[in-house]
């Protein structure tokens, strides 16, 4: 038996609650992990994993086994990544997942630079606004807007981004400048943003000083960030939206601010990984340079 494929074997199952999942990720049969793990067991002379038609889960021998093996491996890859000199020139494969509109506006134009940076370094982008399966679906890491919900997960924050209230040109010369929320409330359409598990709308926010207002009733609203940047572009409402997304927008007169006295809260934007792959070289410096091209620069 090799051991440390074993040992290998049995962390990405127990994370991934599956043979199957487990076995693409190492590229294995699942007959070889599934034997893998009882090779192990009888190494051990214990049982790791409890076998249903339902369900696969550790064994409380095999929970504990697992934070052991989780670290060993972590810390033998460090090792090998440092005696192969991937620390200094990393390389191989990241499977990272970012929302839509960040993704395809800001992300994928800079990734020519980080090639020029890292030409070793391939990425597979999975592009969505839903929360994904880190451990689950085999994802490296992952950048989200909004508040960490994810505890299990190592979490860096990149920025803070800045909300920019807007419509079409030809939108405002139809039905008029909003002059305040309460006019936009009234009497304008809104376009907005809603969540894709929940199917709750989010509204709009807007602030000044001590006042708070929220207006809702969007009369088109969409589960995806690009999805809600053509809805505004296509005159279907004022709403609001990131503005490094519609900057753009608005400076070449495709998009108009309006209520620029009110004003939005920032949405954090975060990279998270999971604990046991924080060792990687090539998820370290990929997470190094998200922070430094799309951070707040001092």
């Amino acid at each position: 038996m090799n051991q440390l494929l074993a040992m290998r074997a049995f962390v990405r199952v127990v994370e991934t609650s599956s043979f199957s999942r487990a076995s693409d990720q190492l590229a294995l049969p699942r007959s070889t992990v599934s034997k893998l793990i009882t090779d192990l067991e009888k190494h051990l002379g214990i049982k790791l994993m409890h076998r249903t038609t339902r369900a696969l889960a550790p064994t409380s021998e095999g929970l504990e086994y697992y934070q052991h093996a989780r670290r060993l491996v972590a810390e033998l890859d460090e090792v090998d990544s440092a005696i192969r000199g991937q620390v200094l020139k990393p390389g191989g494969h990241l499977r990272v997942d970012a929302p839509a509109s960040f993704a395809n506006c800001l992300l994928i134009p800079a990734l020519v630079d980080f090639h020029r940076e890292y030409p070793d370094i391939t990425i597979a982008l999975g592009i969505s606004d839903r929360s994904v399966n880190i451990v689950g679906e085999g994802v490296d890491c992952v950048i989200r807007a909004g508040k960490l919900d994810d505890m299990a997960m190592i979490g860096r924050k990149v920025t803070d981004l800045e909300y920019l209230t807007c419509a079409a040109p030809d939108y405002l010369e139809r039905r008029g400048v909003p002059l305040s929320p309460e006019d936009l409330a009234l009497n304008h359409l809104k376009a907005g943003y809603f969540f894709a598990g929940s199917g709750k709308a989010e509204p709009l926010i807007f602030e000044q000083g001590d006042r708070r207002i929220e207006v809702g009733d969007c009369a088109y609203s969409t589960n995806e960030g690009n999805g809600l940047k053509e809805m505004l572009l296509a005159g279907l409402g004022v709403g609001q939206h990131f503005k490094a997304i519609v900057q753009y927008y608005v400076d070449n007169g495709q998009l108009v601010s309006v209520l620029p006295q009110w004003s939005r809260p920032a949405t954090p934007l975060h990279i998270l990984y999971p604990p046991n792959r924080h060792q990687s070289a090539r998820l370290k410096v990929f997470v190094e340079w998200v922070i430094r091209r799309f951070g707040v620069r001092e």
